[in-house]
């Protein structure tokens, strides 16, 4: 039998690097997860010192004690803050993915890694350099979170453990989705100004590249289905500085143009749509990405 062991009232970085074992580290994802009070073991078969294989044999079974008692996957022995019991295990599990000859696609490494780097944060307390570190919102996350679900439900670990490994199952996706449109932004976006700003254009099936561009700073962002035709239009949200930007003159142009499609004005003014997933019977534009381009340019 393959045993995980971790402390009690588990936290992110114990929760993450079980999490890690159970999804990566080959032949362990039906390991049974145990645990024991903080800085403990549930047994040991030879000397800590001479541990250079977390894996030990006790009796029968594989153990793998993380973020405690430790061993070559705890962190607790040094003040080295660069280090959590997810760097070490993330460490050792790509190390054993190597020497299996099996490879995990660089977007899902890296997305794996942020989460890894995030985590350490949080373990050594840095969440109160993060950047207006009072804001409600931080409490509004998956850190915040863990600390309601233990509060609502006492002593119970299994519930806190499984919470936390579907929560990063779905965190992954989130991740690999943010370096997609990292990746689109970059090879794909067309680039042009409008006078209040700086503007972004695409072709491409993803949708996140709009709002990560707002994030970057882009007043108007325009994505155009390759598949469907579709195409979307947003404007940032007006920050309180002069780049407001209502759509509806933009709406009413292309209309005029391109009668035949249907475009839709959100209340908000804010976004443009012509067609999408939500309503089929939607009928794209026959315009190409360039002469959108061109109408907002003219307009704004």
């Amino acid at each position: 039998m393959k045993i995980i062991v971790t402390h009690n009232a588990p936290d992110w970085d114990a929760i993450s690097s079980v999490w890690l074992i159970k999804r990566y580290l080959p032949g362990w994802r039906d390991a049974i997860v145990e645990f024991v009070p903080a800085g403990t073991r549930r047994a040991k078969s030879q000397e800590l010192g001479d541990m250079i294989d977390p894996i030990e044999i006790v009796g029968e079974d594989e153990v793998i004690h993380v973020d405690t008692g430790l061993g070559p996957l705890d962190h607790h022995q040094t003040a080295d803050k660069t280090v959590c019991g997810a760097t070490k295990t993330w460490d050792y599990i790509q190390m054993q993915i190597t020497l299996a000859g099996e490879e995990l696609k660089a977007e899902h490494v890296e997305a794996v890694s942020r989460i890894v780097a995030i985590i350490l944060a949080d373990d050594h307390f840095r969440e109160v350099f993060w950047a207006d570190p009072m804001a409600d919102y931080h409490e509004f996350s998956l850190i915040g979170l863990l600390e309601g679900i233990k509060l609502s439900h006492p002593d119970q670990d299994n519930f806190y453990m499984d919470f936390g490994m579907q929560c990063l199952d779905g965190m992954v996706h989130t991740f690999e989705s943010r370096i997609w449109s990292e990746k689109e932004i970059a090879d794909k976006g067309i680039s042009f100004r409008v006078k209040r700003g700086r503007a972004l254009a695409f072709e491409t099936v993803n949708d996140g590249v709009i709002k990560l561009a707002q994030k970057m700073g882009y007043i108007l962002v325009v994505r155009k289905d390759p598949r469907k035709g579709y195409v979307r239009i947003k404007a940032r949200p007006a920050s309180g500085k002069d780049d407001d930007l209502d759509l509806t003159a933009a709406y009413e142009k292309l209309q005029e143009i391109d009668s035949k499609a249907t475009w839709f004005l959100h209340v908000s003014k804010k976004m443009l749509l012509n067609g999408t997933p939500k309503n089929p019977k939607m009928v794209p534009t026959t315009l190409t990405l360039e002469q959108i381009i061109e109408v907002l340019k003219s307009i704004y």
